[in-house]
């Protein structure tokens, strides 16, 4: 038989095996540590740039001269 992927069922924060009540955890304590990582912003998911065009654009200056 194979054998599953032990990795898999490890806690994230200790390395423990996974509680089935608290999975992916070992524990209410190592989910705690987890809630409090995100809640502080110790974490933090990728994403793009602001100057990528995502901010308001503004119009160009007008022309000097305006010679209609």
């Amino acid at each position: 038989m194979s054998q599953p992927n032990d990795n898999a069922r490890r806690c994230p924060i200790c390395g423990k095996l996974q509680a089935e009540a608290v999975r992916p955890f070992c524990s209410k304590r190592c989910a705690d540590l987890d809630l409090g990582r995100w809640l502080k912003g110790s974490y933090v998911v990728p994403g793009r740039a602001t100057d990528e065009g995502d901010g308001p654009q503004t119009p160009p200056p007008p022309e000097a001269g305006g010679g209609e």
